[in-house]
This record gives structure tokens, sequence and C-alpha cells, in this order.
């Protein structure tokens, strides 16, 4: 793991921000989600989880909410990226991050429906707002051209964040749906 390394070093030389990511990335390498790179950016495999329903494998690692505010933003939005392939998308790509105009996962759906996520790793007192989901819901259907546009989060929405959401077509998933889908229990945001 290169980036692990780099991490390391740059903790040796006194980097107190850096100290603090290589705690996060053994924490994930400790909870059997290894950290890869690909093209420069974090990759979440998801080698012992989540289950994927109906398997029958009783020592499957269940992943909680918790799992998920363990990693840092981009590894939350390539979890969920890799979610995505494991439920049958194809051409699933992050682009999170300045400037992705309100989208961190784009997909294809099996059936051809194209998909724009937008990732909250919120904690349990921060509910996603009216204003998150207003401006998603600015350019999810007219620049990203979405199929089905969803918001998950690792937390709750407003009511007024589910009204506005629901008066524009957009799938919340909070986080127990979150865990839901992760573990094979629930359907995915597009499902």
């Amino acid at each position: 793991m290169p980036r692990l390394r780099e991490l390391r070093r740059a903790a040796r030389e006194g980097k107190a921000e850096a100290e603090a990511e290589v705690a996060r990335a053994v924490a994930a390498e400790e909870a059997a989600v290894p950290v890869v790179e690909q093209e420069g950016a974090p990759v979440v495999e998801q080698a012992a989880a989540p289950v994927v329903a109906g398997d029958p494998e009783p020592t499957a690692v269940m992943w909680s909410v918790e799992d998920y505010l363990a990693l840092d933003a981009d590894a939350f939005e390539q979890a969920i990226a890799r979610l995505c392939e494991r439920d049958g998308c194809r051409d699933v790509r992050v682009v999170g991050g300045a400037g992705d105009l309100g989208a961190d996962v784009l997909a294809t759906t099996s059936d051809g429906r194209r998909i724009i996520v937008q990732c909250k790793r919120y904690c349990a007192t921060n509910k996603v707002g009216s204003q998150d989901m207003q401006r998603f819901g600015g350019t999810c259907y007219t620049v990203h051209e979405a199929d089905v546009a969803a918001v998950v989060t690792t937390s709750a929405f407003t009511e007024p964040a589910t009204d506005y959401a629901d008066t524009c077509g957009i799938r919340c998933f909070d986080g127990d749906q979150l865990v839901a889908w992760t573990n094979g229990a629930g359907p995915a945001p597009w499902a």
C-alpha cells in the first residue's frame, strides 16, 4: 500500500494531519476494508463486506453506520461506488470533489438508467437539509441528465429536505437504508 507508506513517512516528519490519516487508514485495514490506490484516489474494496443478499456465510461482516463514519469523505464515496458495482451497475465513476456540480457517483444500471448519487457522510446530529437537497436538485437532472437521482447519507433528512425531494423525484437514502442496502437486507437507491 504505497499511500499508507507515504502517510507513515509524513507522520514521522511530525505532520499531525498525516498521523490522523494514518490512524484512519490502519483502522480501515483492521476493519477488513482494505484501501488501495486507483488512478490516484482511494478505493474501498468490499472483500469481506458488505454481505450480499442470500449469502449463507454466517461469519460475514455486517456493516453499520459507524463503519461508514470511520471512512473519510473520499472513501465513503468510493464505498458507495463499490455498492453500485456490486449490485450490477456499470460505468461507475466517482466524480465527487470541488466542481462536481452535486454529483459524487455516476453509474448506469443493468437496465440502462443513468444514476447520479450525492453522498453525505454526516454524523447523527447533522441531518441533510433542504439547502443540500436544493443544490443537488438544481443539477442532477439538468446538468447530469439523471434518470434516477439519489442522496445517500449516514444520517437522516429534515422534513423540508424530504418534501423537496418528493417534489423533484429525488430518492432519499438515510443511514438505516444505507446499512440495509450494504448488508443485503434492503434495496439499492434505484430499485
